[in-house]
């Protein structure tokens, strides 16, 4: 079958995520490929034009790729008709305005998340998108993560009976900056530059819980800063304003209770860096980014509690590995190449900028239960009608 090609507007590829999983592992390995095949056997072909502020880093990673189209000039590229989608991994304080820009542009939109730092400005651009009928995106790239998609088939199947409670661990060691060099940039860790972890994980948590068990209905968190200071990328120490830790604990709809605890200041003493434990009446499963175990109640053992005799019993040996029985490519490119079928043969996408609105107001609420000390209820988490407060937020209590 003939191929098309398909004109990709791609703003923020010199950072990080940008350039490492949006435009090396995921639309050049599409170009690889040979595009993108639609349901009718034909397929597209995927070409992207780089956007960024610096000529020189621009031009660079275009020759180190062999790629022909790169620019500063954003309103000349969403002016040209050749680009058919615009896609954002801009800091999130410049989304908004790039991002609705696009949408004056009318191409079809698809972008990283956080969508906004406010759910008011989150949930402006969702109906600005849909009142100008262009499709829309947002990435959920934890969906496609193999230990995640493993869960997703053993809740389909019906194993774990009635759900009862998920359980999630979430983090790892980020060095301070002094002796060891830090793992994530400076900016994660002050608020003024949109920093800090529940800005960060709030919107994963929201789509991973929404999609794999029910909306969630009301949080009660404690955002904290364990580590007051920091040493940035020229070694000069800076406070930190933004949070490093967030304990969680988030009410679903049908009686599902979530607890999730996310830092950068914990050490890993698990198998994986996050994993989400899902206990129901009929079975118990523990997932992360590749694995996934189970225990059906039939071979669930039966502990008793005594503390004056040593418990040798090998109750992680008492757990069945979840086959792969699937090829699990990069998460990023599997979404990619779903959006990119949503936008030519209208194939279904349902993680729009509404979705991605609800993660970013379950971030003002995790952060107001912090500030409040109370929970949050989210009956407004779907209109964006809630109480409209930034995710910039004040420096939260430092915690030893």
């Amino acid at each position: 079958m003939a191929t098309s090609p398909l004109g990709i507007i791609m703003n923020g590829v010199s950072g990080r995520m940008g350039y490492r999983q949006h435009l090396v592992r995921s639309i050049l390995a599409i170009r690889e490929q040979g595009g993108v095949e639609l349901a009718d056997g034909s397929r597209v072909q995927v070409e992207p034009l780089l956007v960024g502020r610096s000529e020189s880093k621009l031009a660079e990673i275009a020759a180190r790729h062999g790629l022909e189209h790169w620019t500063t000039d954003l309103d000349a590229a969403l002016a040209d008709p050749r680009w058919s989608i615009y896609a954002d991994f801009l800091v999130t304080s410049a989304r908004v305005p790039a991002i609705t820009k696009a949408i004056a542009a009318r191409k079809a939109i698809y972008t990283e998340k956080p969508t906004a730092e406010t759910a008011a400005d989150a949930f402006e651009i969702a109906r600005l998108a849909q009142a100008a009928g262009i499709k829309n995106g947002v990435v959920h790239d934890k969906l496609y993560l193999p230990g995640l998609r493993k869960l997703k088939r053993v809740i389909d199947s019906g194993f774990f009976g009635r759900i009862l409670s998920v359980r999630g661990e979430f983090g790892y060691w980020v060095f301070e900056g002094d002796w060891q060099e830090a793992q994530r940039p400076s900016w994660n860790y002050r608020a003024e530059d949109g920093g800090g972890i529940v800005v960060d994980m709030f919107p994963h948590w929201n789509y991973v819980l929404e999609n794999l068990f029910g909306r969630v209905e009301s949080v009660y968190a404690e955002a904290v800063t364990h580590i007051p200071e920091r040493v940035d990328e020229r070694g000069a120490a800076y406070p930190a304003t933004a949070d490093d830790a967030a304990y969680g604990i988030f009410d679903l709809a049908g009686g599902i209770r979530a607890q999730i605890n996310s830092s950068w200041a914990v050490r890993v003493h698990r198998d994986e860096l996050v994993e989400f434990q899902v206990d129901g009446t009929e079975g118990s499963a523990v997932a992360g980014l590749f694995g996934c175990r189970v225990q059906h109640r039939t071979g669930t053992p039966k502990p008793t509690w005594n503390p004056d005799l040593r418990d040798d019993r090998p109750y992680r040996d008492q757990w069945f590995e979840v086959p792969d029985n699937d090829v699990y490519e990069n998460g990023f490119k599997v979404q990619w190449e779903q959006f990119i079928r949503h936008v030519v043969e209208d194939a279904p996408h349902p993680y729009d900028f509404f979705a991605g609105a609800r993660g970013v107001a379950l971030a003002e609420a995790g952060l107001r239960s912090s500030r409040e000390g109370r929970r949050i209820t989210l009956a407004d988490l779907a209109s964006g009608e809630q109480a409209e407060t930034s995710l910039q937020s004040a420096p939260v209590g430092v915690s030893a």
